[in-house]
């Protein structure tokens, strides 16, 4: 019981909530001085994502990846590192899958083809995150250095893999992928919404975050490496080995995500220009969770559905989609300076104080 009012304490959730209406605050301002109607704005976005089953369905698909990538960002960051190359690791997820989905099609049925291609591209995203948690651990390199190279290398290396052995003739992308993670039974339900097992997976992923960091040893040792990795050593835990496995799991989130993109969305595997930025979204949505897997999974919800819905903007009232990035910028400055918000509300506590005196 006390554990529950932990959670839901007063403090908890009234700050991130009062961030998020400043941040819309900010964001109507923004608007009021180039001259748009931020009412007409908003009402557009939520009817972006609000006005129809398929939008809605496309909302939900428009979450999924960011589920993944902010759990990626919040485990490695609960874990003492900050794991800039989710990006790089999605890109090695989708590779991994759309190869196996390809190149064992027709060897393996459809229900053993899904889920190998689902654990490789895992696995792949983790063993990509695993280098640089291994030169982090036995060379000291720091992390966001090599992650960053590594998204490079990432993108390149799947050009090269798709364009080499699995590209469709005359086309800038793979072969079409018949292992499908599609929610069948859904899609017909949200107008052929492309919703599809990937959101399913990614809530089950936050549990295990959950359960793996709080209720066992192993995840008590990354927590206190974490925290001070100078007092775990001394308390006999493996630095170096806690720091690889981070890296490790925190790159078979992002994995998923990649599998999740190509298996249930598209279907193939595009070339692509650059990397298609959801592990830095990532970023943002695991700072807007504040690194915990429920906040996560919430900052995903409200991230996909700002990104969706921006497009009602533009066409609904002629709004650029572009500020909807202030909007999030904004919500992320006002969580990040929780002193601000704890300013504004000071009265309103204040007052509330008085009233139980009186």
């Amino acid at each position: 019981m006390y554990r529950l009012k932990k959670i839901f304490a007063t403090d908890n959730y009234i700050v991130p909530l009062v961030a998020i209406v400043m941040g819309f605050l900010v964001g109507a301002v923004v608007m009021l001085i180039g001259g748009y109607d931020p009412i007409a704005a908003y009402s557009a976005l939520f009817k972006r994502v609000f006005g129809s089953p398929y939008d809605f369905g496309e909302a939900i698909r428009e979450m999924t990846p960011l589920m993944f990538t902010g759990l990626a960002v919040a485990f490695a960051f609960r874990s003492g590192m900050f794991n800039i190359g989710a990006d790089g690791q999605v890109l090695i997820g989708m590779t991994a899958a759309s190869v196996v989905g390809i190149k064992l099609a027709g060897t393996l049925p459809n229900f053993l083809l899904v889920p190998l291609a689902v654990i490789i591209a895992g696995v792949c995203g983790g063993l990509w995150a695993g280098i640089a948690g291994y030169l982090k651990a036995k060379r000291g390199i720091n992390e966001v250095i090599t992650t960053i190279m590594l998204n490079w290398i990432a993108l390149f290396l799947s050009n090269y893999i798709v364009r080499t052995f699995l590209l469709l003739q005359g086309q800038n992308r793979s072969e079409d992928i018949s292992a499908s993670l599609s929610m069948t039974f859904l899609n017909s339900m949200f107008d052929n919404a492309r919703i599809h097992w990937g959101t399913a997976i990614a809530l089950a992923a936050a549990v295990f975050f959950y359960v793996y960091l709080w209720k066992t040893k192993q995840g008590y040792e990354m927590r206190a490496v974490g925290l001070n990795p100078h007092a775990a050593e001394y308390a006999g835990m493996n630095v170096g080995r806690n720091v690889i496995k981070a890296m490790f799991i925190s790159g078979v989130f992002a994995g998923l995500a990649g599998a999740g993109e190509v298996l249930g969305v598209f279907h193939y595997q595009s070339v692509f220009a650059a990397s298609p930025g959801y592990g830095f979204d990532g970023i943002a949505v695991a700072l807007l969770g504040l690194t915990h897997p429920l906040g996560v999974i919430l900052a995903a919800i409200l991230y996909g559905s700002l990104t969706y819905g921006s497009a009602g903007m533009s066409f609904g009232a002629d709004v650029p989609p572009e500020l909807i990035r202030i909007v999030i910028g904004s919500i992320i400055f006002f969580i990040a300076a929780q002193g601000i918000v704890r300013w504004v509300l000071k009265p309103f506590y204040f007052k509330r104080k008085k009233e139980k005196v009186l």
